[in-house]
């Protein structure tokens, strides 16, 4: 069930019937959002080129499952959204085993909290907020979804959504406050 005021809704259904041109359309249409939405939560152009191809490949799997409870383009940040915390989760399970196995085999030392510190001071103010609230502020602020939108990919409610939102306001105003 494709909603008729979708602006996509003419092509999506086309691309869900099995259309192969209309799919590529789909895919043209929307790359940019797959691909900056990714770059905004790794932080990485090269990643975010990974996550996009991954995205593209996975939606032409999960095109037949819309059902059009949402926007196409919620439901479509919903699975970049997914895309992307998987991604984090493999890298920082990899991350974790490849220092374990570097301190195990002494090619490095074990950590000792600075290389921590010093990586916090590093970072933008939107990469020092809490996950959800950098999700949050991504999705929102990054991505202009309304906060029912973020909420439904988040899987809280919206109210839970306007208060991370007031939260991170408060928190880079303080943050401001103390770079002056």
């Amino acid at each position: 069930m494709v909603k008729r005021d979708d602006a996509d809704a003419e092509i999506l259904a086309a691309a869900i019937a099995g259309d192969r041109d209309a799919f590529a359309e789909l895919l043209r249409r929307h790359y940019d959002r797959i691909h900056g939405l990714a770059w905004q939560l790794t932080g990485s152009r090269a990643d975010a080129d990974d996550i996009a191809q991954d995205v593209c490949c996975t939606l032409a799997e999960k095109l037949t499952g819309f059902r059009g409870e949402a926007k196409f383009t919620t439901w479509l940040c919903s699975i970049t959204f997914n895309a992307c915390r998987d991604f984090r989760r493999r890298r920082r399970a990899f991350a974790g085993f490849a220092d374990r196995l570097a301190v195990m085999v002494g090619l490095m030392d074990a950590p000792d909290g600075r290389d921590l510190y010093d990586a916090v001071w590093i970072k933008s103010a939107i990469a020092r907020l809490k996950p959800d609230l950098r999700d949050t502020a991504i999705l929102v602020a990054g991505q202009q979804l309304t906060h029912g939108e973020a909420a439904a990919i988040l899987g809280v409610a919206e109210n839970t959504i306007s208060w991370r939102m007031h939260e991170v306001r408060r928190r880079l105003a303080a943050g401001s406050e103390d770079r002056d």
